[in-house]
């Protein structure tokens, strides 16, 4: 009973403290955003990797298979490996502050094109 207890007091308590957690700042989501798409490009570079080992492996079992005397089954059309390329960050200029939304435009005068609306 002690123990059930102990854990409702801490289960209650870290709510509280995520409960009083301010907003992020411009600064942290740009540093979130950051860190978001150096992920992303991991990711393609992963996947390129893999791409050009899946055609190594496939190139191998393919002189293999000749050099045993078997012939390979067909091969199947994959689309080509795309390199990402090295990761270039986004041009951020230090205490830059983003830019205020423009104001919006005047409103156009009514013609009678937008009264044909069918």
């Amino acid at each position: 009973m002690k123990h059930i207890l102990m854990t409702l007091a801490l289960a209650l308590s870290a709510v509280a403290v995520q409960a009083k957690l301010p907003p992020l700042s411009d600064e942290a989501k740009a540093k979130a955003a950051e860190a978001a798409a150096k992920t992303a490009h991991g990711n393609k570079v992963a996947a390129y990797q893999l791409c050009k080992s899946n055609e190594r492996v496939a190139d191998h079992y393919r002189a293999s298979a000749k050099k045993a005397g078997k012939e390979p089954g067909a091969q199947v059309e994959t689309p080509a490996c795309a390199d990402p390329g090295p990761y270039v960050p986004a041009p951020v200029v230090a205490g830059a502050v983003p830019a205020a939304p423009a104001a919006p435009a005047a409103p156009a005068p009514a013609t009678a094109t937008a009264a044909k609306k069918p």
